[in-house]
């Protein structure tokens, strides 16, 4: 009995009889879980691996009873080993929720987006019938993608407020879950901060880490204000680098596809309908329009 009197803290209250190694072994063994345990693994067990095991049983018994801010988070469990008893503390459901949200944050990068997008997620998103194509084509491409990577993405139109943006948070969000980078940006705040980058020569840094993540969301394409640098040698750079590679890419619009390519021609010094026509040969590339309806959300 020597080991559980080592096991036991100093100072507890009570007197000597009821701490002493019997009174404590017997309250311990009278512990439901511990006496389920021992029934569940009788055939394992004998008097001398109970008694080797106490000081596990004793540790068992006091988390019962006792949270310990150590283990917050995690329940203890017994386990059966060849001539002991251990004791392993499991992740609870709670903490598992938890960690797999950090690890869907770590995986999806929000450019000039609100951080509430990370919380999004598709089962939150409420089925209308002007949403049933654009969700049906959602579900088919993640069955698709979880096979191969190499999918052709969606192009999200029409008008402000119906919900494009949320939807592709859905999407982002279960994306990264698979362990996969994804790069969520604004194309209009992105645009225009550009600038920003140029002091420290990060611009062309910046734009092959979009290039290159491994599902990229273009929100609110088309309402950007574009130079003629920032077209081609930064839109259109991406566009290229995805189209090449076969990666996913998603936009959401104000504008239809057929729509776009007056927007790309005319940038602040000049009017270039030929390598707008090429930007829009990338989109489409990359890929299908699908156009949403409803009402304006934003203003319920």
């Amino acid at each position: 009995m020597r080991p559980i009197k080592k096991y036991i803290a100093k100072g507890q209250s009570g007197n000597a009889e009821e701490q002493s190694p019997e009174a404590i072994k017997q309250r311990v063994l009278a512990e439901p879980k511990v006496q389920n345990f021992i029934a569940q693994h009788q055939d394992q067990l004998n008097d001398s691996i109970i008694n080797k095991s106490l000081p596990t049983l004793y540790g068992y018994y006091l988390s019962q009873h006792k949270k310990d801010p150590v283990t917050r988070g995690y329940y203890p469990d017994l386990i059966m080993n060849k001539n002991a008893i251990s004791l392993k503390f499991v992740p609870e459901d709670s903490k598992l929720i938890h960690d797999r949200e950090i690890y869907i944050k770590r995986h999806l990068r929000l450019i000039n987006l609100p951080d509430g997008l990370h919380d999004v997620r598709l089962s939150q998103i409420e089925l209308t019938p002007e949403r049933a194509e654009v969700m049906t084509r959602i579900q088919q491409f993640l069955s698709r993608y979880a096979k191969d990577v190499h999918q052709k993405g969606l192009y999200l139109s029409g008008n402000f407020g119906i919900g494009k943006t949320y939807i592709l948070a859905g999407l982002a969000n279960q994306v990264a879950a698979m362990d996969k980078y994804v790069v969520f940006l604004h194309v209009p705040t992105f645009i225009a901060g550009l600038s920003s980058h140029f002091s420290d020569n990060s611009v062309q840094d910046e734009v092959q880490k979009i290039a290159n993540a491994d599902f990229l969301i273009l929100d609110d394409i088309g309402a950007e204000s574009l130079s003629q640098w920032s077209r081609d040698e930064v839109l259109a750079v991406i566009l290229q680098a995805r189209m090449d590679n076969v990666l996913p890419t998603f936009f959401s619009s104000n504008f239809a596809m057929s729509d776009l390519a007056d927007h790309f021609k005319e940038t602040k010094n000049s009017i270039d309908p030929v390598k707008a026509a090429r930007l829009m040969e990338r989109i489409k590339s990359l890929a299908t329009e699908v156009v949403i309806s409803g009402p304006n959300r934003r203003h319920q």
